[in-house]
């Protein structure tokens, strides 16, 4: 019985006080306007308006109808605007996971750029790293698999039928060493100048480090003595106190002026390169505010 064409009309009459004024904003005749009241007070009753009032005049059931239109059609336009806005790709959440620790030293300075932009998502950034069994690259794909998360950083892509590897940028890894160390006289770094290193890593699977992986595992060889550490600042101190060596991307290097004075070598005659990529769900492969995200990081990270 009571459709939003009649709250629009009586908010309209509301502003107006102009049947006339009205018939125009509403693109009807006045005549039509006129039948559209009358047919709706058939229907309720009762009459809406004073007669013969000028201004017009609301009855009370009138006014009833009024604080539903006041309160009703701001709703309903700001569920369209949100509904249109997430048709067009404007507005979403966007839940990223990283499993890498060096990711967040160049993804969080490119948020508050994308956040400025991308007002209408709901973005967030998630440490996913864990005790989880099996390699934890495949654990956070399995989140976006169940849809808590919407982006993953890895540098492992899985294939899937669901999920789409977008390439972000490569890197090259190269060993970080004391000043005065043995590695300084050395054009490049064999696997078997490592077995009698003490080699200092993040805590993660050995399969997830491409210095094993890639570069140690396959030559057979294992360091004297493997070290843990959480931070990567903790780790270059404890090379430049001379308790170890590392492997870290050679970007990241650059960004830490007060560690300058540590030498770097590259890994094996071609150097260690890895890859790093955003991997989501192929449905959501073409939303703006994802696609935006991944161009936002490749072009900044890429030289």
């Amino acid at each position: 019985m009571l459709e939003i064409k009649h709250l629009k009309t009586i908010l309209s009459l509301a502003e107006t006080h102009s049947v006339n004024i009205s018939a125009q904003q509403l693109h009807m005749t006045q005549s039509a306007l006129s039948h559209q009241i009358k047919l709706l007070e058939s229907q309720l009753g009762q009459n809406l308006f004073e007669r013969k009032s000028n201004p017009i005049r609301f009855t009370p059931a009138g006014e009833t109808l009024l604080a539903c239109a006041k309160e009703v059609l701001p709703k309903i336009q700001h569920t369209e605007q949100v509904l249109t806005a997430m048709e067009q790709g404007n507005l979403g959440r966007l839940l990223i996971g990283v499993d890498c620790h060096t990711c967040f030293d160049w993804l969080l300075p490119l948020v508050q750029s994308y956040q400025e932009k991308w007002q209408g998502v709901d973005l967030d950034i998630l440490n996913v790293f864990g005790n989880n069994s099996g390699h934890n690259g495949e654990v956070t794909l399995a989140k976006l698999d169940k849809q808590e998360l919407d982006l993953v950083i890895t540098s492992d892509p899985e294939p899937s039928a669901d999920r789409v590897f977008t390439p972000l940028f490569s890197y090259e890894q190269v060993c970080v060493f004391p000043p005065q160390h043995t590695f300084a006289q050395k054009a490049v770094l064999l696997p078997e100048d490592f077995k009698d290193q003490t080699l200092i890593v993040y805590p993660v699977d050995k399969q997830k480090l491409d210095i094993f992986r890639r570069f140690l595992n396959p030559a057979s060889i294992n360091p004297a003595e493997i070290r843990h550490s959480q931070l990567t600042v903790m780790m270059l101190q404890n090379v430049a106190l001379n308790r170890g060596v590392c492997i870290l991307p050679k970007w990241l290097i650059k960004t830490l002026p007060e560690f300058s004075h540590l030498p770097t070598k590259p890994l094996g005659k071609d150097g260690l390169w890895s890859t790093l990529y955003a991997a989501n769900r192929r449905s959501e492969q073409r939303l703006p505010y994802i696609e935006d995200f991944i161009h936002l990081i490749a072009d900044n990270m890429n030289p």
